[in-house]
Formats: C-alpha cells, sequence, structure tokens
C-alpha cells in the first residue's frame, strides 16, 4: 500500500471546499469547545452530607449553661467532627452550551492548525480481512503513521474499530462525528479520501458565519 500523503492548508481547502484560518483567528472559539468537550464528560456524582443529612441525633449535646463548655447546638454541626460539610460539593451537571457555529469554526481552526503543522494525511481507506490488531498495526506502519493517530472514516467500520480496540492510542471516528478535541488528541491525524466530502459538508453549513470569528 502507498505511504499516506500529507496535506498542507491549500491541499485542505481544496479537499474541503471551505477557507481555513491562515492566522490565530478563530484560537478563542477553540478553546471554548474543547473546554465544552471535556466539561461534559465530567461525571458531576461528587457529593457531601450537610448538616440535616448526617446520621447523628439532633440532641443538645450538654446544656447551655454551667457546664464551663462552650455552647453547643448540635453534634451534626459543619464545626465538629464527624458533622455534616459546610459548601460542600453536591451532583450536577458541568455541560455547557456552545452555539453550533462556534463549533464548526472550532473545527476549521483546528484542521487549519494541523495542516499548518504537517500533522494531516489522507489516503485509501484500509481495507481490513478480519478485526486483527496486528494487522492495524501493519498497516499504520506501512502507511507511514504513527501509532498515535486520529484515523476518520467516511462510515463507521466495525472491522476497523475492533481491531483498533487494543491500541490506546490509535482514535477510529467517522467524518459526521469528529470534533475539535478528537482532532487534537493524537499526533497525527489521517483522513479517508471518502471522509473529506463529509467534513466538507458540514463545514460548509454556515461557512459565512465563520469568516467573521
Amino acid at each position: 500500500m502507498a505511504q499516506a500523503k500529507a496535506i498542507n492548508l491549500s491541499a485542505a481547502e481544496k479537499a474541503l471546499g471551505v477557507e481555513l484560518f491562515k492566522n490565530r483567528r478563530a484560537s478563542q472559539a477553540l478553546h471554548e469547545a474543547v473546554t465544552a468537550y471535556r466539561a461534559a464528560r465530567r461525571s458531576g456524582t461528587h457529593s457531601t452530607k450537610t448538616k440535616g443529612t448526617v446520621d447523628l441525633s439532633g440532641a443538645k449535646p450538654w446544656n447551655q449553661k454551667g457546664t464551663g463548655r462552650a455552647r453547643a447546638g448540635y453534634k451534626a454541626s459543619p464545626v465538629w467532627r464527624g458533622g455534616g460539610v459546610a459548601f460542600g460539593p453536591h451532583p450536577r451537571s458541568y455541560r455547557k452550551d456552545i452555539p453550533k457555529t462556534v463549533l464548526r469554526t472550532a473545527l476549521r481552526r483546528a484542521i487549519s492548525d494541523l495542516a499548518t503543522q504537517g500533522k494531516l494525511h489522507s489516503g485509501a481507506a484500509p481495507a481490513l480481512k478480519a478485526a486483527k490488531t496486528k494487522d492495524l498495526i501493519a498497516w499504520l506502519k506501512d502507511a507511514g503513521l504513527p501509532l498515535s493517530v486520529l484515523l476518520i472514516l467516511g462510515k463507521p467500520e466495525a472491522t476497523l474499530l475492533r481491531a483498533a480496540n487494543n491500541l490506546s492510542e490509535v482514535d477510529v471516528r467517522p467524518a459526521r462525528e469528529v470534533n475539535a478535541e478528537d482532532l487534537l488528541r493524537r499526533r497525527m491525524v489521517w483522513v479517508s479520501e471518502e471522509a473529506w466530502k463529509e467534513l466538507g459538508t458540514r463545514l460548509n453549513v454556515k461557512a459565512k458565519e465563520g469568516q467573521t470569528s
């Protein structure tokens, strides 16, 4: 098989049918998108007990006066060991609402950076006869790709997905689902010849809006 072909900025623009960024514009959009994707993955299940939920008696531990001790109302007070936690974390969602225009702009920004840095490659999709990791490693080696790579396909490929399961730094994504964070996670990004059209369609929805971002 042939080596993966490096894609520069002008070649990526031609393949996508979209103008990419030739300067540092839209860096803020990329930052916001990546932050939002990472926040959405947080489980938000952290929880602490308040003074009303700890399993302690609500009875007054001693008389208000005459003992020589400081006044105390209940053992569940946050100032006592084993008591409730004041202002502690509770279950919540970290999801951030980001406009679709910003997400598309972030995707364009990420592709622009990869093409400028020489980290964007393309070629024919691998035709694995079986879902074997060693076959995928051999294909990556023949294509001149590292074992830290994102493979973007035109459509989901079950055989390739299963072959990549044992490779922790090899990600496989269909073009219709890949996002800006996916593009930045690995050392190299490889796009199949069929995937460019799908990526271009996604970016062309409102490409003109991104020009002013």
